[in-house]
């Protein structure tokens, strides 16, 4: 599959529109893939009934509470996750495959939302069971964690429109100022081609940490930075509905691989099989692709679930 199709087809599908409500109030809308989303709290998601061979396998604990607790990260944008118009309902295509796991798995979902680094403390403690919050698979992040594909993971490099600038390899990222979200894959990678840059005697990358969408957003606009990595999901988005950018370059986030993204268990909790078969009832039943068509995501569709794949190679 090409990354630059991808890109095209998600820049497309995905706009920003205001539409008349009842009462004369204006409700945001997401066109996506034809569909319209209502931004609302009422999101009246795409829905699974529980599959009992399915919902045996799960935890006995996690089974005896009836709940499953699903974190995800406040950092992430449209359409992966973000708040409702109330400004505390986290929808998107994340949370809506989260709910149709829980459905399959017969259990209530409960969304949690925190910081990118307070996600990974709470799986390790326990308190949730399962994150769902576009977690790339790396060989790292394996050895504490189980995966669960659903989703190929593809980036992009955003700057403002207009300019000649295109990001096609690392030498292209050379003496430029870039920034990424800290502890993400794509700041490896970025790393990585920086370093591999300086090797060859060229400048390095000015890289530069930004947590929320707002700042990296302002801090491109303003001209602090010269562009920046992140999902290019996201990034088709921001394209769209601010008209002020552009995506200039786009690879897959596993590198030499074909990066993917995962549902993430702590490692041996035994709730990584069913949460994967959960997965694949959800493609068979064809459920799964109206939640990627919904978000215009269609072109990041797997074909299967994988339990821990290869993952984004580790970094020097």
């Amino acid at each position: 599959m090409s990354f630059l199709k991808i890109a095209a087809a998600v820049t497309a599908a995905v706009s920003l529109v205001a539409c008349g409500a009842a009462g004369g109030t204006t409700e945001e809308q997401v066109v996506a893939g034809g569909k319209t989303v209502n931004l609302g709290p009422d999101q009246q998601r795409v829905t699974a009934d529980k599959v009992d061979a399915i919902a045996a396998k799960v935890p006995e604990e996690i089974r005896r509470s009836g709940v499953l607790v699903i974190g995800g990260s406040v950092s992430t944008a449209p359409p992966l996750r973000f708040f409702a118009t109330d400004d505390k309902t986290p929808i998107g295509v994340e949370t809506d495959l989260a709910v149709l796991i829980a459905g399959v798995l017969g259990l209530q979902p409960r969304l949690e939302s925190t910081s990118w680094e307070n996600l990974f403390i709470s799986l390790d403690s326990g308190a949730y069971p399962l994150g769902l919050s576009n977690i790339t698979v790396t060989e790292e992040r394996k050895e504490k964690y189980d995966f669960a594909t659903y989703r190929l993971d593809t980036l992009a490099f955003e700057a403002k429109k207009g300019g000649t600038w295109r990001v096609a390899g690392p030498e292209d990222v050379a003496g430029k100022v870039i920034a990424v979200q800290s502890g993400t894959n794509q700041e490896k990678i970025l790393v990585d081609w920086s370093r591999a840059n300086q090797a060859k005697g060229l400048p390095a990358t000015d890289v530069k940490y930004f947590q929320n969408p707002a700042d990296y957003y302002l801090a491109l606009e303003s001209g602090r930075i010269e562009a920046f990595l992140g999902p290019n999901p996201t990034s088709a988005y921001h394209v769209t509905t601010s008209g002020k950018t552009e995506v200039i370059g786009t690879f897959s986030g596993g590198g030499s691989i074909v990066g993917k993204i995962a549902a993430t268990t702590k490692k041996g909790s035994g709730l990584v099989e069913p949460v994967a078969e959960a997965v694949d009832h959800l493609i068979a039943t064809g459920r799964y692709a109206e939640v990627l068509d919904r978000w215009g995501l269609g072109d990041e569709a797997v074909e299967k679930s994988e339990i821990n794949p290869p993952g984004l190679p580790r970094t020097g």
